[in-house]
């Protein structure tokens, strides 16, 4: 079973990514900064994160940066965001993202996206 950390300061948002993600049959973690994340991965190993880019302590970029830096393998991470502008998404994938998504991911899109990155299906 393929296992997803997501990586939300919101228990709402956290919900949602969960339960289209469980629903689907993948295994799901929670981090609700990317401080406890990175603990997390050093604890245990993901197939792909699902990461928020506005949280205290530790934002998305931050904790991509960090993680795309260990020496580990490195599984996919979808950046979920309400931010919209061209700028927010170059650093996205600046800071290690393989795609950029806006919020309120609709449930198909993620399963789609989800699945491309972890080599279930092929576009």
């Amino acid at each position: 079973m393929k296992r997803i950390l997501i990586v939300d300061d919101a228990a709402t948002v956290r919900m949602y990514h969960r339960n289209i993600l469980e629903s689907a049959g993948y295994s799901v973690e929670e981090a609700i900064n990317g401080i406890e994340a990175l603990e997390k991965v050093m604890l245990t190993s993901f197939d792909l994160y699902v990461v928020d880019i506005n949280m205290p302590k530790l934002d998305g970029y931050g904790f991509l940066k960090e993680l795309r830096r260990q020496d580990m393998d490195q599984a996919p991470a979808i950046m979920v965001s309400t931010e919209a502008e061209p700028n927010d998404r170059q650093l996205a994938y600046r800071a290690g993202a393989n795609l950029y998504l806006i919020k309120p991911v609709k449930p198909a899109e993620l399963l789609l996206h989800v699945a491309l990155l972890l080599g279930e299906v092929r576009a």
